[in-house]
């Protein structure tokens, strides 16, 4: 599948999550994490309430349905079930990179699902996409997301002062890139360099 695939819907299987389309249906269980301070307060955005969510998933539909393509939105759930946990999303930006996001719910923390999430779109912007650069950034007290990142390869390139406004503040970013070079090989069948 290349970048303009005209709104194919994009379906992928990791070990511990799948990742699917966000649908207009899944407005409950979204509102559920970015309606969540616990949340919210890692990501570049203020808690959403339900029309923002609503605007949300119906702007994720529209941009899916763009040739070419400018992101990869998709809803995180559960391994053979369909309840959402959370949703990841690269955004295509400059010369065959991406922009990696991603928030999983509080009451599924802990559980490998942002790893697996993030290692299977790894692969998918790599593999299916044709990239050679995804950046990640990350609020320098997120040790759990900087640990994924880390898990996954990612190496720290530098900090974005003053980076995002949310919760009524500037916060810097992290940033944090991986090259496909570096993500082909040396991996276990969860994306993982071994230990």
């Amino acid at each position: 599948m290349s970048a303009g695939d005209g709104g194919n819907p994009v379906r992928l299987r990791g070990t511990k999550v799948d990742l699917r389309p966000l649908r207009l249906d899944d407005e409950d269980a979204v509102l559920a994490v970015i309606g969540d301070d616990r949340v919210t307060v890692w990501l570049s955005h203020e808690r959403r309430d339900r029309d923002q969510v609503r605007a949300m998933l119906a702007g994720a539909a529209e941009r899916a349905r763009l040739v070419p393509r400018t992101e990869y939105y998709l809803a995180v759930v559960v391994a053979g079930a369909d309840e959402l946990v959370g949703f990841v999303r690269i955004g295509l930006a400059g010369v065959r990179a991406g922009k990696l996001g991603y928030a999983i719910g509080a009451e599924h923390w802990g559980q490998g699902y942002a790893t697996d999430a993030v290692a299977t779109m790894i692969s998918f912007g790599f593999t299916d996409l044709d990239l050679h650069r995804l950046s990640v950034a990350i609020g320098p007290d997120n040790a759990a997301s900087i640990a994924v990142a880390s898990k996954l390869g990612f190496q720290y390139e530098g900090r974005l002062r003053d980076h995002v406004h949310t919760n009524g503040a500037w916060r810097d970013s992290l940033l944090y890139s991986l090259l496909a070079p570096e993500w082909d090989g040396n991996r276990d069948e969860h994306g993982l360099r071994p230990a």
